[in-house]
């Protein structure tokens, strides 16, 4: 309720056109929600032109656009847990599926902090660490050959891009007039870098969370 009164105020006062408004959160639940409610207080002209999203279909769509900068074509893959699993798998050597679990979430949290491999196997120091820190270059080259990102990428791979290219970013930046963020407290590293480059030096935004989390 608050960021959908939000959008509309921006929006009604003519601070902000709807198409360079953003609002984010985390299930594609929600994002319906405050699609919903939205459309109940603007026009349905204005209320179409609005970007509210979960962060990985934001994700999904920076990246398709501005695939050929990172070396990817538009049309790549998102592969699922199970098709990681098994990639994870072979470069790592063991077929043991609780290790490859394990393995799987320690890269994701790296991912997730913006640790690259090089970095992993710097801070790698249990035995498990140490294998997926192993394991986590050839991992991320196969991903890469098959034209293909996992899940954790659809966030970490727009903030390479951004760091890598500015002249996108400013496109973005200027394109995404005005964020609004909702559950702000369960944004990761990785999100709030995402968010941190959109906002830029404007730093337009608004963001909602529980103070009790």
């Amino acid at each position: 309720r608050v960021l959908t009164t939000r959008i509309a105020w921006l929006i009604s006062t003519g601070q902000v056109g709807p198409h360079g408004v953003l609002a984010v959160t985390f299930t594609n639940k929600a994002a319906k929600e405050m699609q919903e409610r939205i459309g109940k207080i603007l026009s349905p002209a204005q209320a179409g032109e609005l970007q509210i999203s979960t962060f990985h279909s934001l994700g999904v769509r920076i990246l398709r656009e501005e695939a050929k900068a990172l070396g990817y074509k538009p049309r790549f893959s998102i592969f699922d847990s199970a098709d990681c699993a098994g990639i994870l798998s072979e470069a790592a050597g063991t077929v043991d599926k609780a290790t490859v679990r394990i393995l799987q979430s320690l890269i994701s949290n790296w991912k997730n902090a913006l640790v690259t491999p090089e970095a992993a196997r710097h801070l790698a120091t249990d035995e498990h660490q140490k294998l997926a820190a192993h394991a986590y270059l050839s991992y991320e080259a196969t991903l890469k050959a098959y034209q293909a990102v996992d899940f954790d990428d659809l966030i970490s791979l727009p903030v390479e891009l951004f760091d890598k290219h500015p002249e996108v970013l400013d496109k973005w930046q200027n394109r995404l007039r005005y964020l609004l963020v909702d559950e702000y407290q369960d944004t990761n590293a990785c999100q709030y870098a995402l968010l941190k480059l959109l906002a830029g030096p404007r730093a337009a935004f608004t963001a909602v969370g529980d103070d009790d989390q």
